[in-house]
């Protein structure tokens, strides 16, 4: 089968498209048949070993995986012994290890069938990006009815679906992104657009029960400004010294400060899945690639102005 590989860290450079063998399927694995993928800011981290620290967990000289890729859309072609939630020919989609390939093998609990009303291409937009904000918004956000929520990053892959979710949680929804973006961020339900390039959120005077951060470009003393008094901020994404300052300020402030970092659930993958079917959310795709082309798909993802998702086609 195809895949993409790469054996040493570095640029969107050393992925390389080769023939390798099919996956062996597991007792709880699953094979599937990939008709689509998507990027993540989790996949270039692990192609240029960044934060260095990672390296500890991904090799320190060379990838110990040399596949790359997390989430999939596709079709089951074959199940292991202890596998009761599948059959050949269903359409699921989830995360897995090395989605930019032909075949995966996936752990059950990794996947969920496929929303009826999505497309391979959309429904593979969705696991990783949607289930971080739902775990933003959900479990560390705590968000409730009629709560003020912000989304720095509207108009990225977590901050499409965390504006969608906030909005099926009936919060009222601000989110911030870049002028090319306001009418996009509007169009998929948010109450009030920001304009970064415009209006500094930070000196508003609307103040906020819930920060979804997934850009992490301002600190966390510039956005207590707007928030409640017992307001929580959740930080998703951005750069590692302003994910440490915020958490050191945190026990010091009133807020409460909270990383994510998301976990896989085929529980929170069945949860989207109804709000997507109920219309309730819908992917934001920006581009799509074939799968010889993922190296344009990072490079270009790498270069942060992504509207939604980057989907790859197999």
């Amino acid at each position: 089968m195809k895949a993409i590989v790469y054996e040493r860290y570095g640029s969107p450079d050393v992925l390389e498209l080769r023939d390798v063998d099919k996956p062996c399927v597991t007792g709880d694995g699953v094979l599937v048949r990939i008709r689509a993928a998507s990027t993540n800011p989790y996949d270039w981290h692990f192609m240029r070993a960044k934060p260095l620290f990672t390296r500890a967990m991904f090799g320190w000289f060379r990838p110990k995986d040399q596949r790359l890729g997390a989430d999939l859309a596709g079709e089951v072609e074959a199940v292991g012994k202890d596998v009761t939630r599948f059959r050949l020919g269903d359409a699921v989609f989830g995360e897995g290890a090395g989605a930019f390939a032909e075949y995966a093998c996936v752990p059950e609990r990794w996947l969920a069938r496929k929303p009826s009303n999505l497309s391979f291409e959309q429904a593979a937009a969705v696991p990783m990006a949607a289930g971080t904000a739902l775990q933003g918004l959900r479990d560390s956000g705590k968000i409730k009815a009629g709560q003020k929520v912000l989304v720095l990053g509207a108009s990225g892959g977590v901050g499409t679906f965390a504006v969608q979710i906030a909005k099926a949680l009936r919060a009222e929804v601000t989110g911030v992104c870049s002028t090319k973006n306001v009418e996009m961020v509007r169009k998929i339900g948010a109450d009030h657009v920001v304009d970064y390039t415009r209006e500094d959120f930070t000196r508003g005077d609307v103040r906020y029960d819930l920060m979804l951060d997934t850009i992490g470009n301002r600190s966390l003393r510039a956005c207590r400004r707007v928030l409640a008094p017992k307001a929580v901020y959740v930080f998703i994404g951005g750069r590692m010294s302003h994910l440490a300052a915020s958490m050191i300020a945190g026990p010091f402030v009133s807020q409460d400060v909270k990383a994510v970092v998301a976990k896989r659930s085929s529980a929170d993958l069945e949860f989207l899945s109804g709000l997507i079917e109920a219309g309730k959310v819908t992917p934001v795709i920006d581009r799509t690639y074939k799968l010889s082309e993922v190296r344009n798909a990072i490079g270009y993802l790498e270069e942060g102005h992504a509207r939604g998702k980057i989907v790859i086609t197999v």
